[in-house]
């Protein structure tokens, strides 16, 4: 793989650590800003709608600019908004710097995706996915719980101020290393005949169901600390090694679906969507036994990605005909359901299955992305 790659999977570390960390800060903000758990827990959805809307609106922007400069300015915005954030007074500052890091953070991803394709043959982009998410995984693994476990030593103000820090040298690294020609940017075409890729029905399905499953994934894991604490009744430092477990499973998981989406997305799909259907009611049921938790976090973590990225790199695959804005679709698909699920959770959350509920709201919502694939079979066969 290119080392451009690498360099791209670097500056999405620091996105990702971002986009994740929340999960072992919420109870802290709260506590801080004077808001409940739940409305906390909100600053994921406020994000993943900033990313969601903002994938297609950036890269549409940034379309006819050159690539490695919209790179370096979305990471370099994504700093800044993380510096403003680790200084908020307020619940609402707050949540507004959540909502500009997730534009920025948006129009990366979606011309990253976009350029990754490009620096490989056609038929290796889910190789070149895997590399580019794996910033988001080793995130997970390393970023996130240290995060955590730096906002539980020192105030989770402090874990804002170490990401904005962390996209520093990863900016250096897009400008030295990224040859201008190599990233996607510049372009030419107009932009309609792009936009008219998302009537097709194969294109939208497999958008609905990767954020059917990336919802289910967020719908958890924004909630998993208090899973940790009050149900398995952990101290706070287990919350770091469950994030470390759950970032370990998505590794293996992005790692089995670049191996497998190019050539066998079925088989991933028909493997691992049953799994991961069993495996939140059987976390829900069994949150209360700390080995159990542990080791059925590695699990969903791994199958949630593993779906989850196959799932992407199909996207890119439909959208061949919107050469630079199948990212943003792509990016746009995983967010819609990064938004949806943490919102699907509250609710479930204050209801009577209390600390289990964002599980059982994960369980009900794959069920549902099942539901719609099995009769249609069409992504069974998309390759």
């Amino acid at each position: 793989m290119p080392l451009a790659l690498y360099l791209l999977a670097l500056a999405v570390f620091a996105m990702g650590t971002s986009e994740f960390m929340l999960a072992g800060l919420v109870p802290d903000i709260a506590s801080d800003l004077g808001v409940t758990v739940g409305t906390a827990g909100l600053l994921t959805s406020a994000f993943a709608l900033g990313m969601a809307i903002g994938a297609p609106l950036m890269a549409a922007l940034a379309r006819n600019r050159p690539g490695r400069s919209s790179l370096l300015g979305f990471l370099l915005l994504f700093a800044a908004a993380h510096a403003v954030g680790a200084t908020a007074s307020g619940f609402p500052v707050l949540c507004a710097t959540r909502v500009v890091a997730a534009l920025a953070n948006a129009g990366f991803l979606a011309v990253a995706l976009t350029t990754a394709g490009t620096l490989v043959p056609p038929d290796r982009k889910g190789r070149a996915l895997a590399v580019l998410l794996s910033g988001t995984t080793v995130a997970t693994v390393a970023g996130v719980p240290a995060g955590a476990l730096l906002g539980t030593l020192l105030g989770w103000r402090a874990t804002f101020w170490a990401v904005a820090v962390l996209c520093l040298p990863a900016a250096v690294g897009i400008l030295r290393g990224i040859p201008a020609p190599a990233a996607a940017g510049g372009a030419t075409g107009a932009l309609r005949p792009e936009l008219a890729q998302l009537r097709r029905p194969r294109l939208l399905l497999v958008m609905l169901l990767g954020a059917l499953v990336n919802a289910a994934t967020f719908a958890s894991f924004t909630f998993l600390a208090p899973v940790v604490t009050a149900v398995a009744g952990l101290g706070e430092l287990w919350v770091s090694v469950a994030l470390v477990l759950f970032g370990a499973g998505s590794f293996v998981g992005v790692g089995v679906a670049g191996r497998l989406a190019d050539r066998r997305p079925g088989l991933v799909l028909a493997a691992g969507g049953p799994l991961l259907l069993v495996g939140w009611p059987a976390l829900a049921l069994l949150a209360h036994r700390p080995v159990a938790l542990l080791a059925l976090v590695f699990t969903q973590g791994a199958l949630s990605f593993a779906l989850g990225g196959t799932l992407i790199t199909r996207v890119l695959y439909e959208a061949a005909g919107a050469p630079t804005m199948a990212g943003s679709y792509a990016t746009a698909a995983l967010n819609v359901g990064a938004a949806a699920g943490p919102l699907v959770a509250a609710t479930a959350l204050t209801g009577t299955l209390g600390d289990t509920g964002p599980l059982w709201a994960s369980g009900a919502l794959v069920a549902v992305a099942l539901a719609v694939a099995v009769p249609v079979r069409a992504v069974r066969a998309a390759g």
